[in-house]
């Protein structure tokens, strides 16, 4: 059993701000060693990282307050797997609507995002997605406050969209980017999928 735990990955999760906590529990009950990320040496004992949902301005600016931006974004140019979720889809996005705001990012994925696509907070929804990486098995999903995808790069593939077209997951060799939240869905299927990606290159 031990030698087993020493060959799992160790993921880390960008714990500066939004709903970090959530995937670590996802995490766990997967029986995967997750690590809140907060400074930049920690980088150094992850196989992945997950960007979690929150304020993505909020995020960004901590991320430079705490000297993380270039050392992560130089992380993910060199291979680590990366995901980002809601807020961190937009992290880590090339370019957003918000770009004039002063928004930093780590612009890693080939791919335009619009913030708050889908209204306020009291315009939050649920819905079942197709997502055929996942198996047959719609995935439900929670859209809280999510951005959309406007555009993606030739290497980007789209994973799941809704019923109007909308893009809300892709994935770019080992990049990883969902709309939705699903740390709260109780599902585990994503996690398990960027599970993979990350053993693919671990291995």
């Amino acid at each position: 059993m031990t030698e087993e735990r020493n060959l799992s990955p160790c993921i880390g999760v960008l714990a500066l701000q939004g709903d970090f906590e959530a995937h670590l529990k996802m995490l766990a009950s997967l029986g995967v060693d997750g690590v809140a990320i907060r400074l930049p040496e920690q980088l150094e004992e992850i196989n992945g990282i997950i960007i979690p949902g929150g304020e993505s301005t909020t995020i960004g600016k901590l991320m430079i307050e705490y000297r993380l931006l270039e050392p992560l974004r130089r992380k993910i140019q060199e291979g680590i797997p990366v995901w980002g979720t809601c807020a961190g889809l937009i992290l880590l996005a090339k370019e957003t609507d918000n770009a004039l705001a002063g928004q930093p990012l780590l612009a890693t994925l080939d791919i335009r995002v619009r913030r708050n696509a889908f209204g306020s907070q009291r315009e939050s929804f649920e819905t079942d997605l197709v997502v055929p990486e996942l198996g047959e098995a719609p995935f439900h999903t929670f859209f809280i406050r999510g951005p959309l995808v406007e555009t993606v790069g030739p290497e980007v593939e789209v994973l799941a969209t809704l019923d109007d077209g909308t893009i809300v997951a892709v994935r770019e060799g080992t990049r990883l980017g969902t709309a939705f939240h699903p740390e709260v869905s109780g599902d585990t299927r994503f996690h398990q999928y960027f599970l993979r990606i990350v053993e693919s290159v671990k291995g």
